[in-house]
């Protein structure tokens, strides 16, 4: 009889680690971004020299600043000096002005430029540099109102599962309520019912990001109260509270740590749909959703005034989705050990 044939081959493993490196990576380099922010930016985010000359620049535009004896700049084209004075360009027309009238003249012209690396916008304030300070709102509040709402779904969970049936019934009943609305939806709701501010939008986002959590930690600790460690602990004597504590808790904390570094890409795309909606921060506090909104009705002839801000919260929500996915395939044992799901 003929050999039977050889066995499939098992298919090869996943490559998990580059998941990993990638979202810590992006993410490190945004939160790094956002704290050197004032290093990293060029310009006062909020910097409006002049605001005739300066709107809707594109990228890589380079423009000489004229500073006026009576305080007011004047952004120019281009500038020379001649006999006297000084001569320069703007919104395509050429004028002189006498040296006396200019503060910052040199042997060839102005001492001042303006380079806007990522274009400006409608009031002529540099895009990189609110970029760069958008980033600090956008992953502070995304940062705080994650921090709230894991310690708020963690404590409802935690309750549902320790509490007895009624409390469970209760609690999960009241979280089933809370996620029949859509997220944005109650966000909005909330955040019309306030006054806009970073605390508020903190609070808005945590009191409506929190569900998913509390029933996450509700189903670990309902599976981790019947492993033998916690009957031990029981029969030990143990308190609840201390069980809770010493055994529950930091075996819940892996599915609640993956979980979170996906719920925060979440976070920073309602913060930016709020910002966008005009329920976010206010004007003129740079944050991602705000500029978005800030270009909307000029992509047609100032595209990148939306088009930067917008790449930055797709650059945000993918850096901590690749953290979570890498981080899930690190920490769950079934798939360090190549099995499937």
């Amino acid at each position: 009889m003929p050999d039977p044939p050889p066995p499939p081959a098992a298919g090869p493993r996943r490559r998990r680690g580059p998941l990993l490196v990638a979202g810590t990576g992006l993410a490190a380099l945004l939160v790094l971004a956002a704290l050197a922010a004032p290093l990293l930016a060029p310009y006062d985010p909020n910097e409006q020299l002049d605001a005739a000359a300066g709107r809707h620049r594109p990228p890589g535009t380079r423009l000489a600043a004229v500073r006026l004896t009576d305080g007011r700049w004047r952004l120019a084209d281009r500038v020379e000096r001649v006999g006297g004075g000084l001569r320069y360009e703007r919104l395509g027309r050429i004028e002189t002005l006498p040296d006396a009238a200019v503060a910052n003249l040199t042997a060839d012209g102005v001492a001042d430029r303006r380079f806007f690396l990522l274009g400006s916008d409608r009031f002529g304030r540099d895009l990189l540099s609110r970029v760069l300070y958008g980033a600090r709102v956008s992953l502070l509040v995304g940062g705080l109102a994650l921090a709230l709402a894991v310690t708020l779904g963690i404590a409802v969970g935690g309750a549902a599962a320790l509490g007895g049936p009624l409390v469970d019934a209760v609690l999960m009943r009241a979280v089933d309520a809370m996620l029949a609305f859509p997220t944005l939806l109650l966000a909005l709701a909330l955040a019309a019912l306030t006054r806009a501010s970073a605390w508020t939008l903190v609070a808005v986002l945590a009191a409506t990001g929190w569900m998913g959590v509390s029933r996450l930690v509700r189903a670990e600790l309902l599976g981790l109260e019947r492993r033998e460690f916690v009957l031990a602990a029981r029969a030990a004597g143990q308190r609840r509270l201390a069980i809770f504590f010493r055994h529950l808790l930091p075996n819940a904390l892996t599915p609640v740590t993956v979980d979170a570094s996906l719920r925060i890409g979440d976070l920073i795309l309602v913060e930016a749909a709020l910002s966008f909606l005009g329920f976010g921060l206010q004007p003129p506090t740079p944050s991602w959703g705000g500029m978005v909104a800030d270009g909307r009705d000029a992509l047609g002839v100032a595209w990148w005034v939306s088009a930067f801000p917008g790449a930055a919260i797709a650059l945000a929500v993918l850096a901590f989705n690749l953290l979570g996915d890498g981080l899930r395939d690190a920490l769950d044992p079934r798939l360090r050990s190549g099995i499937e799901r």
